[in-house]
């Protein structure tokens, strides 16, 4: 007998002939009408992520439902596609032992959300609630082939070692990680994910007797002796996630608890296909300091120079600026420790020190070969320092980096190496000072105010900012529940001015120079900072952790 798809829908998770979202939506409201339930659109909710780990994963996906919001008088309200499961609703109140109140919203928001939270999570926790288990140490491939089938198998062979530390990088790729640290404390081992630049607790902590098996199968994996316990290592290995291959740059620290491990995720093929498009508009400049750090970057020669501590996006912005002026008609030669990502038509140095190639002999190599551009990863000695200045001085365009709190301590950093000033000065275009800063969610943003006290402990004049809207993330599934997803940049650029220029020569006070850059409209890191959070873009304490707070303004 023919059956008119229309009228099937899914029920309970078993599921029936695909229907539209609209035809799917109305079926839901009419279930909602029928059983004088309110309707929800889920994609217009706020989820509390902190009332969903309260809840057993299992127990959601075994009943297809999503819990909202614990009510006063104790009642738990769930978002379910069918009201008419009294059973169930029954079922689920005894098993929480709570009792329930229904809305109705469609499966397939139900099943995306649940989706969100449980897949790599699950398998997660149950690998690290594997260990009461004997753990067994097994041999290790230098290239391991990662997927959730894979891990969440129940007839897996996986020793729960091997089973969690995959689950753990898998996990990691997921949250879009830079870096799994693997912590040893007195009693315990800690694994954290840094994600956007703060580092988040992966899991629940294991077991101390545990630790030695889990650094000797990382140790397997980056083909680093597992005997050696008392100076540190470092290596590397690949996986494959998700038909491509990824990088881990792996360190191994002794501490005084037993070894530290961190692991660094290298996802080559994706960021060069990022690379491939990237461009300095979508690293965060604002549209001002933007307009004048391309036309430096388009100079014949000179020395643009990036600051900022490590992370700070300094190499992102040099790839972007790299990214925008390479043509054939030139010839681009980079140096860095160690070439991260790799950026097409142009030719780039990896620096060996243990064979003798340092930044100071590379440089001098690449000039031999004709460049018309060149980028130095890094100043850190007076040889490179003098290299790279007589090199925009003889008609190369000169892109480095060096660290510094900001633009004006820059000066004073080369000037202490002993690099002649007036090179100096001579080969400077520009000194951009960056930093990063978290971007807040936008399905779980929402605006506040801050009290008077709040406002003066950040440098702000209440009677000018009291008015301001400020913004924060309540956190939800899309950050993870912590308000942030992503990071952009904030800046202050440096002009050498001829009066900059005389300043540095006199070797005036740092004070002095930052006032005549002021008085000749540099805005600084600060301002920056506060202007990103005025636009709704991320929060006055994401700026004050990363910022210095200035007298009141």
């Amino acid at each position: 007998m023919a059956t008119d798809k229309k009228t099937l829908f899914v029920n309970g998770g078993n599921g029936a002939l695909a229907a539209t979202p609209a035809e799917e939506e109305a079926r839901a409201r009419d279930l909602a009408r029928r059983y004088r339930c309110e309707f929800l659109d889920l994609r217009n909710h706020h989820i509390q992520h902190d009332l969903m780990k309260k809840i057993p994963v299992e127990l959601m996906f075994r009943f297809n439902f999503v819990p909202l919001e614990e009510a006063a008088d104790g009642s738990l309200v769930i978002a379910m596609a069918d009201p008419s499961q009294l059973m169930m609703i029954d079922e689920i109140g005894l098993l929480l032992r709570k009792r329930i109140r229904t809305r109705v919203a469609t499966l397939s928001q139900i099943s995306d959300i649940l989706k969100k939270t449980e897949q790599s999570q699950r398998v997660l926790d149950e690998a690290s609630e594997g260990f009461t288990l004997d753990v067994i140490p097994e041999d290790g491939e230098s290239e391991e082939n990662i997927s959730i089938e894979r891990l969440a198998s129940a007839e897996s062979d996986i020793s729960p070692i091997i089973r969690l530390v995959d689950t753990t990088i898998f996990t990691a790729l997921q949250r879009r990680a830079s870096d799994i640290h693997i912590e040893t404390r007195d009693d315990s081992v800690v694994i954290k994910y840094r994600i956007d630049g703060v580092l988040q607790q992966a899991m629940q902590q294991i077991a101390k007797e545990h630790h030695s098996t889990i650094l000797s199968r990382i140790k397997v994996m980056s083909e680093l002796d597992i005997s050696e316990r008392r100076v540190p290592q470092d290596g590397r290995f690949r996986v494959r996630y998700s038909g491509r291959f990824i990088d881990f740059r792996v360190s191994i620290m002794p501490s005084i608890h037993g070894e530290d491990a961190v692991l660094r995720v290298l996802d080559k093929e994706s960021m060069s296909e990022k690379f491939h498009q990237l461009n300095l508009d979508v690293v965060g400049f604002d549209s001002e300091t933007l307009l004048r750090f391309r036309r430096y970057i388009h100079e014949p020669y000179g020395m643009v120079l990036v600051t900022g501590p490590t992370g700070s996006g300094k190499t992102t912005s040099l790839y972007a600026a790299l990214n925008e002026i390479k043509t054939d008609e030139d010839k681009i030669i980079t140096i860095e420790d160690p070439v991260e990502y790799q950026i097409r038509g142009v030719t780039q140095i990896p620096v060996n020190e243990k064979k003798g190639l340092t930044f100071a002999r590379g440089l001098r190599s690449i000039l031999r070969h004709d460049p018309d551009k060149i980028m130095v990863g890094e100043i850190r000695d007076t040889e490179t320092a003098q290299i790279a200045i007589q090199s925009a001085l003889t008609g190369h365009l000169v892109f480095t980096t060096v660290h510094a709190n900001n633009v004006v301590d820059v000066l004073g950093r080369f000037l202490n190496m002993g690099v002649e000033p007036y090179n100096f000065v001579s080969a400077l275009n520009c000194i951009l000072a960056q930093r990063l800063v978290r971007v807040i969610c936008d399905p779980c943003k929402k605006q506040l105010h801050y009290p008077a006290d709040v406002l003066e402990a950040s440098g702000l004049d209440p009677k000018i900012w009291g008015g301001v809207p400020f913004y924060e993330g309540a956190g939800c599934i899309e950050c993870a529940g912590t308000g942030f997803r992503g990071r952009t940049a904030i800046s202050e650029l440096l002009e050498l001015s001829d009066r900059i220029r005389e300043m540095i020569l006199e070797r005036k006070p740092t004070s002095e120079i930052r006032r005549a850059a002021r008085d000749e409209g540099m805005h600084f890191l600060r301002e920056s900072a506060l202007d990103k959070v005025k636009s709704g873009t991320t929060t006055l304490k994401e700026i004050n952790k990363v910022t210095f707070i200035e007298t009141m303004r």
